[in-house]
Parts: structure tokens; C-alpha cells; sequence
């Protein structure tokens, strides 16, 4: 059965088409990415413009006609912060809804972190052990630990990539004092849920999913062998650390010559290594293994397991 699952996040419109059956692992066939940076659309009220709402429409559009072409039989339509969020999100809704044809699937932030801890559980397999996961969007952080598919704690914090760009990091570069912001202000609204997860046992395996942190492993990471000749990526703390002031002394337009940082990437990657450096730190991570598998894989591999009972 091909089956696509649309996600429309802060950042892009992503649809992900993959051959399934039960029982089986998705094998993906077509990436489409229509980037949209929605924060850019965010009225002082908190509501998505009409041009951003606009532009919505015209990526779910595109991505509906995707679809179609790749002869997809299930398309499962899923939004996450930037439309949850917004204060508008009601209208919002409706419009995508009525662009896509279907219903949307408006994920809570511990469904996001759930459905992507699966994905990352399934990922690394049972002998990962206790696993603890950082997920950073571009509107919220998601944080995820447990020893099963689903996990015991899961939490979801407002310091996306985008969202901290738009409201700490506005200026192009970013200034130290900025930076220092930031760096309190993520640190003051992680506490309480570090004090949560530092309660639970001892992580043996700390993963990193999401586009950013792939991006900053390339960046500041290093590769190791993996299984049947795949290769995992492993990004430390002091090496993220090292790299911050690097990126926060170039202009955006520069930074998409550094190693894995991608055009879209430019604007919000230093407030993603802010937050993920300040997240590492709370929660005492020494160093992470990034996952290629998150959300939108999590999404797939729930339908297809109901599919397999069903």
C-alpha cells in the first residue's frame, strides 16, 4: 500500500510517500519540501496572516497534487505548533482542510513527542535500552525518555527554532548579548521539565532527530559505522558549543557554506544550536546519536501497526 503522511510544521510543508505492509518497514519513495518559515507570518496578536494562511494553502495544494501523482491510497494530514499555536488556528484549519479535501490531524506537542520517540524506538531497536530524545521544530522542543515504544515522559516546550529566531535572535548576525538571552531564557523554561526527566533512570541511549540537529551533526559532529554498512552520526555537547560563536558571527547568506547547514536552514540554526546546547546541558547529554527516522515516520508506522491488527 503507498501511504503518504503530509506534515505541515513551522518551518516547511513535508510531504513523505512510502511503499507499506504490515509488518514490514516503510520504504520511502518521493520527499516533497515546500519551505514556508511561518513565524515569518505571525501577526503581534499571534495570528497567521492572510498571506501566510495564503501561502498554506498553496503548499497543501501543491503537495495534494504530489500525491496524486505518486498514486497515494491513504494520505494522513498532520500540523504541529505553528497551526496549534496560532491564534487564528481555527480559521486556519478550516482553510488547509479545504485546500487538502480531508480532514487535518492537529497534533498536541506530547503527541509529537510520542509519535516520534516510536520512530526513534523502532529506529534504534530494543537494545538501545532507556532512551532519551530531543526533537527541536521550528516552534517547540520535544523531549521524550522511556524504556518502550511509548514513552513514560513525554513534554513538549515553546523554543523552536523559528520562534526563537523571530522573538531572541532577530537581527542578522545576532549580537552576544542576544545570544546570552536566549541562552536564559531556554534555560529557564527547561528547568522545570528537567527536574521531571533527571528523575527518571539514567538514558543509555540519547538520540536527536529533527532537520536541525542532522544539521548541526554535519556541522559539528562525526560520523561512526553503524549496522549492515549504515553510518551514525554522533554530535557532542563541547563541539556544538565550540561551533556556536562561529555561527553566530556570520550573516545568514554566509552559512549555507558551511557543511550540512542547507539554505533553508540559514536563518534558524543558530537559535536551534542555542537551544539544543542549553537542552544537552540541563539534562547533562554529553553527546547524541541523530536519528533519521522522527515525526512523520512515527505517523506511518502507527497506521501501519493498525492496519496489521485491524
Amino acid at each position: 500500500m503507498r501511504l503518504g503522511v503530509l506534515d505541515i510544521g513551522s518551518n516547511t510543508v513535508h510531504l513523505l510517500v512510502a511503499d507499506a505492509h504490515p509488518g514490514g518497514r516503510p520504504l520511502a519513495t518521493t520527499s516533497h519540501r515546500t519551505v514556508l518559515r511561518l513565524m515569518r507570518y505571525l501577526t503581534p496578536g499571534g495570528a497567521i496572516s492572510e498571506e501566510g494562511v495564503r501561502a498554506l494553502e498553496d503548499a497543501v495544494a501543491e503537495a495534494r497534487e504530489t500525491a496524486r501523482r505518486e498514486g497515494v491510497a491513504e494520505l494522513l494530514a498532520t500540523a504541529t505548533s505553528a497551526v496549534r499555536d496560532a491564534t487564528n488556528g481555527e480559521l486556519v484549519i478550516a482553510r488547509i482542510e479545504e485546500a487538502l479535501g480531508q480532514p487535518l490531524q492537529v497534533l498536541g506537542g506530547e503527541d509529537e513527542a510520542r509519535f516520534t520517540f516510536l520512530a526513534v524506538r523502532r529506529w534504534l531497536g530494543w537494545s538501545a535500552g532507556q532512551i532519551l530524545l530531543l526533537d527541536i521544530g521550528g516552534g517547540s522542543l520535544e523531549i521524550a525518555a522511556g524504556a518502550d515504544e511509548l514513552p513514560q515522559l513525554a513534554a513538549s516546550v515553546p523554543l523552536g527554532a523559528g520562534r526563537m529566531t523571530v522573538g531572541y535572535l532577530p537581527e542578522d548576525p545576532p549580537g552576544e548579548e542576544a545570544l546570552e538571552r536566549l541562552r536564559a531564557h531556554a534555560a529557564e523554561v527547561l528547568a522545570p521539565v528537567a527536574a521531571d526527566f533527571q528523575a527518571l533512570p539514567r538514558p543509555d541511549h540519547v538520540a536527536g532527530s529533527s532537520k536541525a540537529i542532522r544539521s548541526l551533526a554535519r556541522l559539528a559532529g562525526y560520523p561512526v559505522p553503524g549496522w549492515s554498512g549504515s553510518e551514525r552520526l554522533l554530535l557532542p555537547r563541547q563541539a556544538l558549543g565550540s561551533w556556536i560563536p562561529r555561527l553566530a558571527r556570520l550573516p545568514a547568506s554566509a552559512r549555507q557554506e558551511l557543511p550540512g547547514i542547507t539554505p533553508d536552514r540559514t536563518f534558524q540554526i543558530v537559535a536551534g544550536a542555542v537551544v539544543l546546547h542549553t537542552a544537552m546541558r540541563t539534562l547533562e547529554i554529553d553527546e547524541l546519536e541523530v536519528s533519521p527516522w522522527a515525526l512523520r515516520e512515527g505517523v506511518l508506522l502507527r497506521y501501519i501497526e493498525a492496519m496489521a491488527w485491524g
